[in-house]
């Protein structure tokens, strides 16, 4: 790894060094909208607020809400055989999954930014013995960091979409040495593989997406039966994962649907649940009358939208309707987990723009087992549609629930391949020298 990088690498890790000031005002202006938790901030900087565990150590490192739930089987199957698992995120909403779900043996942190001080500061800490990255989370002084200690570096349930493969591809160079650090490459589809390899992973194996082998999302039955209770029978929706311009297309579809069915609920769910005063408005402006989960609201005969902006509580709403409007798939954040929802046992009904998952999502548009709808305006009439046809809405839930038992078994597949990598759990820790930082001294 000693010989020289290609420019367009330099001058990112060169601008990354020098982005301390930047950095430390983004993360001001994260802590400051919510976004970043102001009493955990030193861990985005690689300061440590916890020991590490004794033995070897695996970490984990998953974006958001959707990796780390993909990843928690993952986690649960390798603290079982006594390892012990780091588990780094970057959200505030992933944190507080982590911290409800994960198993003993398990601790979790806060990614650090991609400088490298930091990134040596946290693995000067941590000293892991294998490191796994969760689908397409590719930074590129992280990578390199972790191959000069040689640390095995793996990509697990990895995704590379057309998109992000025509971005790298600009820089071959560049993109050769990234991800040719890594010791293995898990894909999720052959496409995945694919193009994996032509970015220069020199072992890509396709053992499936971890995603079918999650367990269905946690469910209060005390919050659901509370809900039901509220509910009184009647005919509901839900808009799942709603994003900017995906709420007032929500809103918009319902109030039509209301003039043919008056006592019909929508249950609105927003991405980001800080965002609960915007939708609020929206509804406002739209003469329909809503109550906020978060603010201890309830859902009364007048109730026309009820607006889940809580955190973690995903498994609940879809558990409770059996029409689900999945967002994130007309705007372009390119689509969320369709199989959360199916494990409910819901029928599914998604818009077109599905980078993140296509091949699952279109393995389902190929089985019936979702709805795939074009244009905005298309989800009134398909939610009407399944709310008085009831055999329509089983058949979909029906062939949902065949394609994720026909595409289980990735885990276990991922765990074989793994085996070569892992540290045995009586193993002696890996031992480094600490690596030569700046006296920036970040504040949290």
């Amino acid at each position: 790894m000693g010989e020289r990088l290609p420019l367009p690498l330099a001058v990112y890790l060169g601008l990354a060094r020098r982005a301390g000031p930047l950095i430390r005002l983004t993360h001001w202006l994260r802590k400051r909208s919510g976004k970043d938790d102001p009493s955990r901030g030193q861990e985005r900087f690689g300061r440590a607020s916890v020991d590490r565990p004794d033995g070897p150590l695996v970490w984990i490192h998953a974006a958001s809400v959707g990796e780390t739930t993909s990843v928690l089987p993952l986690i649960e199957a390798l603290t079982a055989d006594g390892r012990k698992v780091l588990l780094t995120t970057v959200t505030r909403t992933s944190a507080e999954l982590a911290q409800g779900r994960l198993p003993e043996g398990a601790v979790h942190q806060f990614a650090c930014y991609d400088h490298p001080d930091y990134l040596n500061r946290f693995l000067d800490h941590w000293q892991p013995d294998l490191a796994l990255v969760v689908e397409s989370e590719v930074w590129p002084a992280t990578y390199l960091a972790v191959a000069a200690r040689g640390i095995p570096l793996g990509l697990v349930n990895g995704r590379m979409s057309v998109r992000s493969f025509n971005s790298w591809s600009r820089v071959p160079a560049s993109s050769a040495r990234i991800f040719g650090a890594l010791s293995v490459a898990l894909a999720q589809s052959e496409p995945d593989g694919m193009r994996l390899t032509a970015l220069g992973c020199p072992d890509v194996r396709l053992p499936g997406n971890l995603k079918f082998d999650g367990d269905p999302l946690p469910v209060e039955a005390a919050a659901r039966a509370e809900l039901l209770e509220q509910m009184e029978g009647r005919a509901s929706w839900l808009a799942a994962l709603t994003h900017p311009g995906e709420d007032a297309i929500a809103i918009a579809a319902h109030a039509r649907l209301l003039t043919e069915n008056p006592e019909l609920l929508l249950l609105l769910v927003p991405r980001h649940p800080a965002r609960g005063e915007e939708l609020a408005r929206l509804c406002e402006e739209r003469g329909l009358s809503f109550s906020r989960r978060s603010q201890n609201g309830v859902i009364s005969s007048e109730t026309q939208v009820y607006i889940g902006d809580t955190i973690a509580e995903m498994g609940l709403f879809y558990s409770l309707c059996q029409t689900i409007f999945l967002a994130g798939s007309f705007s372009d954040v390119g689509g969320h987990n369709p199989l959360e929802p199916l494990r409910a046992g819901g029928a599914l009904i998604t818009g077109p723009k599905v980078a993140n998952a296509r091949s699952t999502y279109k393995a389902l548009w190929q089985a019936d087992a979702a709805l795939r709808l074009d244009k905005p305006d298309e989800i009134g009439p398909a939610v009407q549609q399944l709310l008085h046809d009831e055999e329509r809405r089983r058949a979909l839930a029906t062939n949902g629930q065949k394609v994720i038992a026909e595409a289980s078994g990735a885990l276990s597949r991922t765990l074989r391949i793994l085996a070569d990598f892992l540290p045995l759990a009586g193993d002696a820790r890996r031992t480094y020298d600490p690596m030569p930082t700046s006296d920036e001294d970040p504040a949290s």
